[in-house]
């Protein structure tokens, strides 16, 4: 596992995709990565002293755990080493003070340079699995919660059948960036979930979303700006692009 950032309270990792961030009981086995373990069973083997740090998420212990990004996704992850680290990270979560910045490619082409895409989040009708995102009028299912990415293009393909795209979501829904770019007719390129029947491009056989960046205070106040470097498929697909 690549450490990107560590000091007596905090680690930032660069997550591999297909490596899930705590275990899932219902989903034995799904996800792990070659040696078997979660982002927080790792954790856990390298830190024993933290063990105790983070929150249960009904049975599961989940030791370090201050938030999550999906299996499929790659790149950074903050992990609290100490119940202070934990709680100075949680509180700025909440808050909304953490800037994060994630890489995605989608599919087609988006025509404007930059945007905001603000449409409420709510668990989908249809699939347990999924959320969707729709305008405030048209709710229909459980309790929307306001949700908005801000995005600017960074490159397009020639033939406009994929575009590379920046995105800092501002608030922290589950699925957030996969189903707002989804809601706005550019899923992300390889995501089975979403976008279940459309084609394989760039070479991508996993969710093309990778988080970049991220901006937090450590326990003393002191504000770092964390980057991770693109993983083997994300880096060939933009070399694709020139």
């Amino acid at each position: 596992m690549e450490i990107l950032y560590e000091d007596n309270d905090i680690l930032a990792i660069n997550k591999p995709a297909g490596l899930v961030v705590h275990p899932v009981p219902q989903l034995a086995g799904y996800g792990t990565g070659p040696d078997g373990k979660s982002v927080s069973e790792w954790f856990v083997n390298k830190y024993p002293e933290a063990k105790d740090v983070g929150e249960k998420m009904g049975e599961v212990e989940r030791p370090g755990i201050v938030h999550r990004i999906d299996r499929e996704t790659s790149g950074i992850l903050l992990l609290a080493k100490t119940k202070e680290g934990h709680k100075v990270l949680k509180e700025q979560f909440q808050n909304r003070e953490i800037e994060k910045v994630y890489h995605l490619f989608v599919y087609g082409n988006i025509t404007e340079n930059y945007g905001t895409i603000k449409l409420p989040i709510t668990r989908s009708k249809k699939d347990f699995r999924k959320r969707t995102a729709r305008p405030a009028f048209a709710q229909g299912f459980g309790a929307a919660k306001e949700a908005r990415t801000d995005f600017a293009v960074l490159k397009r393909t020639e033939d406009k059948s994929a575009t590379l795209v920046e995105a800092k979501p501002r608030t922290g829904r589950t699925h957030q960036i996969r189903v707002h770019f989804q809601a706005i007719h550019h899923a992300i390129l390889g995501d089975k979930l979403y976008a279940p029947k459309k084609p394989q491009l760039l070479d991508f056989e996993r969710l093309a979303l990778h988080a970049r960046q991220i901006k937090f205070r450590d326990v003393s106040g002191v504000e770092h700006t964390v980057s991770a470097k693109y993983p083997k498929d994300f880096q060939k697909a933009i070399d694709m692009l020139h």
